[in-house]
């Protein structure tokens, strides 16, 4: 593959640009030999280029000069690059700007995005699992472990949710969880927003138990607080006492090294009162060339 084949890609999926988020490129499936270390998304208005590896000095400048070609032909109004493998790199504006206030759309739901910050505060590659959430939430009451910015509450809530209870150590993703029930103009008097350390918050939350949804999104890994390798199986061996009868877990897991089959022997051994159900589909835009190293978002329901 080549930059004129990424051309063709990127512009394929621009030609029906709408404002909702889409991925126009994604190189990290490894599906795209020799773009690996690429991804590029269109968030509204602004088009953003993420690179995962220090390139040669010449081949990212004929990347920037595609990328300034496709600004202007779709009309976008920022042009932003994070350099990923920068331990503190800003986000850079390589033209045009970008307004105070930057939202991602999805399917009319709008989500607050800081381009400040190395996550900017949305994963697009979830969309089906918060489309599972928004259907199946109406009435329920629900758990959102790790919720980040509660991008799944707020589907739950939009779908007509009873409670949401969303749990997250950082104060900071869970205040921005809080302006996008706002922004999207959803009841927030059904939700909580917990700033606690799941792994030592069992009292608390069984206090609040049962619930009738549960939602396992953690990271893969994080420095001192969680490693999907030993820490995952810490929850499910509590799901049961939180669970109400007929409770649906949404149970996630993003981590290319762990297949499907480590979730299901984590219930098989831990929960065996849970079902699997099925593992939802993964958006056609974040291809990759192995689907057991993509996003597994694993249905499971207590019978």
């Amino acid at each position: 593959m080549n930059i004129n084949s990424l051309e063709n890609i990127v512009c394929k999926n621009l030609d029906n640009k709408t404002h909702e988020f889409k991925r126009v490129f994604h190189g990290r499936g490894k599906y795209y030999e020799g773009f690996e270390y690429l991804t590029v998304d269109s968030i509204n208005k602004t088009l953003f280029i993420t690179l995962y590896e220090k390139l040669d000095i010449k081949l990212q400048e004929r990347l920037l000069n595609l990328f300034k070609k496709i600004y202007e032909k779709y009309s976008f109004e920022a042009l932003v690059l994070q350099k990923r493998y920068l331990n503190n790199g800003l986000n850079e504006i390589v033209l045009g700007s970008l307004k105070h206030d930057e939202y991602a759309i999805e399917n009319n739901l709008k989500y607050f995005i800081n381009f400040d910050n190395k996550n900017i505060g949305f994963f697009a590659d979830m969309k089906k699992g918060r489309e599972f959430i928004y259907e199946n939430s109406k009435d329920k009451k629900v758990l959102n472990l790790f919720s980040y910015t509660c991008s799944f509450s707020v589907c739950a809530i939009a779908g007509k949710a009873k409670e949401v209870v969303n749990v997250d150590m950082s104060k900071s993703a869970l205040t921005t969880g809080r302006i996008n029930h706002q922004i999207n103009q959803l009841d927030t008097k059904k939700v909580k927003f917990l700033p606690h350390n799941i792994l030592k918050s069992w009292g608390k939350l069984k206090r609040l138990a049962p619930f009738d949804i549960i939602i396992i999104d953690p990271p893969s890994f994080q420095k001192g607080s969680f490693a999907a390798t030993k820490d995952y199986e810490k929850i499910i061996k509590k799901l049961n006492s939180l669970a109400s009868e007929n409770c649906i877990v949404l149970s996630a897991l993003n981590a290319p090294e762990l297949d499907t089959n480590f979730i299901k022997n984590l219930f098989d051994k831990y929960a065996s009162e849970f079902k699997y159900i099925k593992r939802l589909d993964n958006l056609d835009e974040f291809i990759c060339s192995d689907e057991q190293r993509s996003l597994k978002n694993m249905i499971f329901q207590k019978v």
